[in-house]
């Protein structure tokens, strides 16, 4: 486990009118200019305390799906406000958002659909939510995740195991190994008509198995608030490969801080809920931490799950991620691993990123399963997402 010192980016008041301002909202008209930090702070509390939430927060609960917009603010609300603070307004966010209520009725349980947003909106809250509804937060979640273990477990199986098996051909098999079809194939050339047989001059034999895992895998998580969707369904698919003796699969995931989550890879809920959603984002660290774990480059697949909007050094992600590339690793980046389509992400470092061979783009969870065993064969990603009609950023002119 690597860590750090959570960075103070909480915006700096300068003077007594910002701090009125602040506290009255858009009420204040305009008593005083913000500068983009304090705008942002602003916007945060109005999506709380303000009749019509600046970003779209729902005050009351339903049946229907929940929205994204609220595992979102929950986690952004860490960069803008020390700790004190967030723990306040999550408290607040729990009584506003009338999810104590959907945790404490059973009725309202079993009536609403939980769906990804609303796993991501309860990891969100889980510091605050009061130890007589833990046990029923995480029996929904528990709920989400088994029905997409039971959806997604099957095709990221089937493509990993595709991928690895028979890929390494033996060309001196004992005869329980020959595999016929490929030594018929390859031998046709050689068909005797007058004894109807073919002679096998050439033995193709099925790859032996393997002491030790084919390929190491590294999913690296950014866990900002943006990115909860992708938490979710990188857990899940992280839980399926680890269980699979052919990978050895770890999970890692940062803000400014980065943990290793593999050890937990046999439970995804117990997983999410050791997740912290939101604050700020550091992921050069984080790409040097999986740097760290990295036995085999030319066996190795990372998949970076980020936005791609540094709080760290940029030059320094860039040279590690050089470096990871020439040393002959599989570096992917997925701006998204959701059905929420095409993300915001910072385009200008993705296509530096593609410069150096690390392709970008948006990733269903139905289409993850083809990219993992795409990147083992190690087939070009950058051809692999135009046939699967996902756009890939590309280098800067």
């Amino acid at each position: 486990m690597a860590s750090a010192d959570q960075d103070d980016e909480t915006p700096l008041v300068t003077n007594r009118e910002q701090r009125w301002r602040l506290v009255l909202g858009s009420e204040s008209g305009q008593l005083c200019e913000l500068d983009r930090g304090l705008q942002e702070a602003d916007a945060a509390m109005a999506a709380l305390y303000e009749p019509e939430g600046a970003m779209g927060l729902k005050r009351r609960g339903g049946r229907g799906g929940s929205t994204p917009n609220v595992a979102r603010w929950l986690g952004d609300i860490r960069k803008y406000f020390p700790s004190s603070v967030v723990q306040v307004m999550q408290r607040d966010a729990l009584e506003r958002l009338d999810m104590r209520q959907m945790l404490l009725e059973r009725e309202m349980l079993e009536s609403i659909q939980p769906d990804v947003h609303f796993v991501a909106n309860l990891i969100a809250l889980a510091s605050v939510i009061p130890s007589q509804t833990r046990d029923t937060a995480r029996q929904v979640v528990r709920k989400v995740v088994d029905q997409l273990m039971r959806k997604l477990e099957e095709p990221m199986r089937s493509a990993i195991i595709g991928a690895l098996d028979r890929a390494r051909r033996n060309r001196r098999p004992r005869h329980a190994e020959i595999d016929w079809q490929r030594t018929i194939r390859a031998n046709l050339k050689h068909w005797q008509a007058s004894h109807r047989t073919i002679i096998a001059q050439e033995l193709v034999g099925f790859g032996r198995k393997a002491r030790r895992p084919q390929r190491d895998i590294i999913l690296c998580i950014d866990q900002s608030g943006s990115m909860a969707a992708s938490v979710v369904y990188s857990s899940i698919f992280g839980a399926v490969m680890a269980s699979l003796p052919a990978v050895s699969t770890k999970l890692v995931v940062f803000d400014t801080n980065v943990v290793d989550m593999s050890e937990q890879l046999d439970d995804p809920v117990d997983l999410l809920f050791g997740v912290q959603l939101g604050g700020g984002t550091d992921i050069s660290r984080a790409v040097g931490y999986c740097q760290e774990l990295i036995r085999e480059p030319r066996n190795t697949v990372l998949v970076l799950i980020s936005d791609l909007y540094e709080g760290g050094v940029e030059t320094k992600l860039l040279a590690r991620a050089q470096q990871l590339v020439a040393a002959g690793v599989q570096f992917i980046t997925l701006l998204a691993l959701s059905d929420e389509g095409r993300p915001s992400y910072d385009a200008a470092l993705a296509a530096k990123l593609a410069a150096l061979g690390v392709p970008s783009f948006a990733c269903t969870p139905d289409a993850f399963p083809g990219l993992m065993a795409a990147a083992i064969r190690r087939d070009d990603i950058n051809q692999w997402a135009a046939a699967q009609g996902m756009a890939a950023t590309r280098p800067q002119a």
